[in-house]
């Protein structure tokens, strides 16, 4: 559902253009900020004016000022975090990411405007995130997958293998895969532009099979004069939607035997990361990039070992040949 600011306070509306024009945000994450950040006031306004919880869905935002903030506390944010759990189901990780964007809009009346002398978002703690391996395919899974795109029931299989490729060769993210033009692709000097996360955009090079698949592609196919720049085409000759292509890659999935993994689009781009780290021998730096990373620290969730190469250092240890001397 889009935003309707004119049911919005002054206030909230201000912070959502900051996001937009000076911080270069993204509609969709401008539109989850405003969710989380909804939900938070509505439940602050309750809270504040001991109001029954089920009083926050008929709120009129309009309502709340920016004075009211004023009387929001780290105490007060800790139970907003209780609440978060027990009474919304949240893990500690969506807890965190609904608070990332509270504090955000904290900083912007803060720091940014001047409208409120305290931040109690500074002193804020959040309950700790397990920080778990990312899920990838490994590389025979990953060329079965490949293959598996022969397989699938699609009305068009170049399309498909070409967007399966591109995945899981460079790493794409959902959003610039869909939003990739023709006009992005250089075939002379092997490269695409890509529009990254903050409308940052990025120069990744191509490697032999991505140029392979998107030569079959673009040449077999249809200029369509409703949306001609656009890449990746639907069925109805628009751009293609995210959702087509989540089904595009869970149909390859299945046919390459791996439905039921917890494998998604996003774990193709882990993927991607991990067999150029683990068999290219790409550096952290260089993955970053590619990748589109803000902080080296994101990238190197990408380091981790796999099991062969846990055992050979182990089995590379000078003691590995050692054995207990029995006595005679």
């Amino acid at each position: 559902m889009p935003i309707d600011r004119n049911l919005n306070p002054a206030f909230l509306n201000d912070y959502l253009t900051y996001l937009d024009v000076i911080r270069g945000r993204s509609a969709r994450t401008v539109e989850e900020y405003y969710r989380d950040n909804e939900r938070f006031l509505r439940w602050m306004h309750c809270a504040l004016n001991r109001l029954p919880a089920d009083a926050a869905d008929t709120l009129d935002l309009r309502e709340i000022t920016v004075q009211e903030l004023s009387g929001v506390t780290v105490s007060l944010l800790y139970d907003y975090i209780r609440w978060l759990r027990d009474a919304r189901g949240n893990t500690p990780r969506s807890v965190a990411r609904r608070l990332s964007a509270v504090r955000s809009l904290f900083k912007y009346l803060t720091k940014t405007k001047g409208l409120l002398e305290q931040d109690p978002c500074e002193r804020l703690e959040l309950p700790s995130v397990k920080k778990a391996l990312p899920r990838f395919l490994t590389l025979a899974e990953s060329q079965r997958m490949l293959e598996s795109t022969a397989e699938m029931p699609s009305a068009d299989p170049l399309r498909d293998y070409c967007i399966v490729t591109l995945f899981l060769n460079c790493g794409f993210r959902l959003s610039e895969l869909v939003g990739m033009n023709v006009g992005d692709i250089d075939f002379y000097n092997r490269q695409v532009r890509v529009l990254g996360k903050g409308r940052k955009e990025r120069i990744v090079y191509l490697n032999d099979a991505c140029l392979a698949a998107l030569h079959e592609y673009i040449a077999a196919r249809e200029n369509p004069p409703e949306e001609p720049s656009a890449l990746f085409l639907s069925r109805n000759h628009r751009r293609i939607s995210r959702r087509r292509v989540q089904q595009i890659v869970e149909q390859a999935l299945t046919a390459a035997g791996l439905a039921g993994k917890g494998l998604s689009t996003h774990k193709l781009r882990h993927t991607a990361a991990t067999l150029m780290y683990q068999h290219g021998h790409v550096d952290t730096l260089t993955l970053k990039e590619i990748l589109g990373h803000a902080s080296i620290a994101t990238t190197e969730i990408y380091t981790h070992l796999s099991s062969e190469q846990r055992q050979n250092a182990i089995d590379s240890n000078p003691l590995a040949g050692e054995h207990r001397q029995k006595k005679p």
